[in-house]
């Protein structure tokens, strides 16, 4: 509401200053219609069809107080607004209605108060004046629609590439727990093979079973935060892991990406599921660098803590246009599944960064 005051309050502003430097016969009344005509189109966003033909009827009613149409300047402005509202804020052409009424305002003033002579100069005039803002105001509206359409098409392109990622890292945490329960199995058997034989063997057996059960719990807990993939497509292939890293380096060089890796702690020993995630977050900026980077060369650095693996990937920005983004929500969608951080953008030096944070389990 207060933003839609500013230009009416603007214009009762410079009205009444007019009137009183001018000081017209009845000029006093004359500014109190005009302030009650700009108190009107307050409301014009959201009831212009009412208050915008409204606004100029009391406008209009300046000749019948003092005033003439041919004194002050000011009400051409709050003509144009009213004329804008008419198209920009009524969806269909009911707006040409207080089109009409403006109009047949307009020729009663002409005909009955105005005594000047008049000829088709004031037809142009009077036409120009509704015409110009009305076709303004279609156009304006025609653009928002389209932005509107457009933001709404984005959002959906993010959510099926975010609902695509989820399906992924379900298919992979798929494969970690079924083998974690494979190697539960087989554990399982041997522990009952050495359950008279060696029975502190197979005590340390039933404790690995119970190891790997409470990870593939873990696992599957995360499973569930995720949609499986409605065709129960399941990869063939094993699941990658950070342990692949050097390879996917290779073939990011070979694509003709110059890649610096640095890796500070162990990648070794990870959870699965964080593993997977991981090297896939890896793929991803090393996938973004080779689209976007201006001389095609980045750096990736991993570092593991007693607390967290941090991913971080660097680059020149400004490469042969913006990316759609989609990569980013990808990154963002492992990220939180694993209750991590993701933070991306411009540095001071130029340079495009993202920053994978994946907390690791205690012990």
């Amino acid at each position: 509401m207060v933003r839609d005051a500013v230009l009416p309050a603007a214009i009762a502003v410079l009205g009444v200053v007019e009137l009183a430097v001018l000081r017209p016969r009845g000029w006093g009344y004359g500014a109190g219609l005009e302030v009650l005509s700009c108190t009107l189109l307050i409301w014009r966003r959201h009831h212009a069809l009412v208050v915008a033909p409204l606004a100029m009827v009391v406008l209009l009613a300046l000749p019948w107080v003092g005033p003439q149409l041919n004194g002050p300047s000011v009400p051409v402005l709050v003509w144009v607004v009213s004329v804008y509202s008419l198209a920009r804020w009524v969806s269909d052409l009911r707006g040409l209605a207080g089109i009409a009424v403006i109009a047949a305002a307009a020729f009663l003033d002409y005909a009955l108060v105005d005594q000047r002579q008049h000829n088709w100069s004031d037809v142009m005039f009077v036409s120009v004046l509704i015409a110009s803002p009305y076709v303004l105001g279609r156009v304006v509206r025609k653009l928002a629609e389209q932005s509107a359409l457009l933001e709404r098409q984005q959002e959906l392109v993010k959510r099926e590439a975010a609902r695509a990622e989820r399906d992924r890292i379900a298919r992979e945490l798929h494969d970690v727990i079924a083998h974690s329960v494979s190697a539960m199995v087989v554990q399982t058997a041997a522990a009952q093979d050495l359950v008279r034989s060696d029975p502190d063997r197979a005590s340390e057996v039933l404790e690995d079973v119970a190891s790997t059960g409470r990870r593939a719990l873990a696992e599957t807990g995360r499973l569930l935060h995720v949609i499986r993939d409605e065709a129960d497509e399941l990869g063939l292939q094993p699941a990658p892991g950070l342990g692949s890293l050097p390879e996917l380096v290779e073939r990011f060089r070979a694509s003709g990406l110059e890649v610096t890796l640095e890796v500070n702690g162990p990648l070794r020993a990870l959870p699965v599921g964080l593993d997977v995630s991981a090297y896939r977050i890896a793929q991803e900026a090393l996938t973004n660098a080779l689209k976007y980077a201006a001389d095609r060369a980045v750096s990736l650095r991993l570092t593991r803590t007693p607390a967290s693996l941090s991913i971080q990937a660097s680059n020149t920005a400004g490469g042969t246009g913006e990316g759609s983004g989609l990569g980013l929500v990808g990154m963002a969608e492992r990220v939180s599944l694993f209750g991590g951080r993701l933070t991306h953008g411009v540095n001071g030096d130029g340079r495009f960064e993202v920053t994978a944070t994946l907390p690791l389990p205690a012990g």
